[in-house]
């Protein structure tokens, strides 16, 4: 069961909001410990509201369930110690600071591999960790719009558009996990660690495979198409009656079956949509006659007739939609936490062998702090040392100020 499968791996996480927070999200999905370092104050991805439970942002109880949570201050001595001392016992650190912040700290890849050659230091950063942009700061929508990204999204003429979900900061995260898996398995093998150099660049660019490979192949720039695919027709959503269904009918019989299903025989054999590259040249002539069409039933009537003729289709389906899909309910993706404070969290899941692995309860993401006591005596240290270190301000302890515990 994947949900175990890096029991008794230690993960220091200096990570926060988005890509950073997915990749350690991803590990601790996996069994390992993940302790999640943040400032008294917490993280920045605390505040990035609206969608609110509690006091904290949605957006980071999305991406920091089954963490510990500790709260040190990385500006004073006695708090660099501390983590010294837990990166001493970790076996992976995973930080998204600006490159050169960890090196200023002590807390760099270098320094830290000198002294533990078996870890495994991931650096997530907007650009890379070398380079003319490497001190540039970046965030989700700034590099998908660096990427070309931007480019691709909406309609010819509008203003750019970004995808709304955080896609290159989540596609970073799952990138990030991934290039640490690798690494662990290779560690297995010589005993070694290394540093691995994770950006968002990289990982939107990598988003584009398809569509950047096609420009460097024949130098036409894509067109901002909407819902429509640029390299197939058709591919894209139509209006119905009383929403939108998306069609794919590209392929040779799917185009004869919709052709003759919305009582449209004659464009089969017609020339100028004979094929799937045509019917892209000639789209501005076909599109307006299959969508006359589409308006004349509504959504349900047509994914019924649609999937009877086994033509791809979907609903084009809201979050309410979503909520109740029963493929996502059969694949048990999207789970449950419990909070002890807020109750219970729904969430999409861990997405491998998902039925199983959102079967067995989640650890909701952690108050600040909540976990640095029970953190701090698992690494040797005394009641005694840590009240000193809470009195420093070195340390914050959630729990000595009553908040709320998460349940396990």
């Amino acid at each position: 069961m994947l949900r175990n499968a890096l029991d008794g791996l230690t993960v220091i996480d200096f990570t926060q909001i988005g890509a950073g927070p997915t990749c350690t999200m991803l590990l601790a999905d996996m069994g390992a410990r993940v302790i999640k370092i943040e400032p008294p104050g917490g993280e920045l991805g605390r505040g990035l509201g609206p969608g609110w439970i509690g006091e904290d942002a949605a957006l980071f109880h999305g991406f920091n369930r089954n963490k510990l949570g500790v709260a040190l201050d990385l500006k004073s001595a006695q708090g660099l110690a501390v983590a010294r001392r837990l990166i001493a016992e970790a076996d992976i650190v995973v930080e998204s600071m600006r490159p050169g912040v960890m090196a200023r700290l002590g807390l760099g890849a270098e320094a830290l591999l000198q002294a533990h050659p078996g870890l495994v230091y991931c650096s997530i950063s907007a650009y890379g960790q070398t380079g003319p942009c490497a001190g540039n700061a970046g965030v989700d929508g700034i590099i998908q719009a660096d990427s070309g990204l931007m480019s691709l999204v909406g309609l010819e003429g509008a203003e750019p558009c970004k995808v709304q979900a955080p896609v290159v900061d989540v596609m970073t995260g799952y990138v990030a996990a991934m290039a640490v898996l690798a690494k662990l398995a290779q560690r297995a093998r010589d005993g070694q660690g290394g540093h691995l150099d994770v950006n968002l660049l990289n990982s939107a660019l990598a988003l584009q495979q398809s569509s950047l490979t096609s420009w460097l192949a024949d130098g036409v720039l894509p067109e901002r198409v909407g819902s429509a695919a640029p390299y197939s027709a058709p591919n894209q959503a139509f209006q119905t009656r009383d929403g939108w269904v998306m069609v794919a009918a590209y392929m040779p019989e799917r185009w004869k079956r919709l052709c003759e299903l919305l009582g449209l025989p004659h464009l089969a054999t017609d020339a100028r949509f004979a094929t799937s590259p045509l019917r892209v040249a000639h789209r501005q002539a076909l599109v307006p006659l299959l969508a006359a069409v589409f308006r004349t039933r509504g959504t349900d009537e047509w994914l019924a007739l649609l999937g009877a003729a086994d033509i791809l289709c979907a609903r084009v389906a809201t979050y309410e939609d979503v909520a109740e899909h029963p493929q996502a309910a059969a694949n048990g993706m999207l789970t449950e936490v419990r909070h002890a404070r807020h109750g219970t969290i729904r969430m999409p899941g861990f997405p491998v062998n998902s039925a199983q692995a959102n079967a067995c309860p989640h650890r909701a993401a952690p108050a600040c702090g909540q976990d640095t006591r029970q953190v701090l005596r698992d690494c040797g240290f005394s009641d005694e040392d840590i009240a000193a270190l809470q009195a420093s301000r070195a340390v914050h302890c959630a729990e000595a100020a009553g908040a709320a515990l998460t349940p396990p």
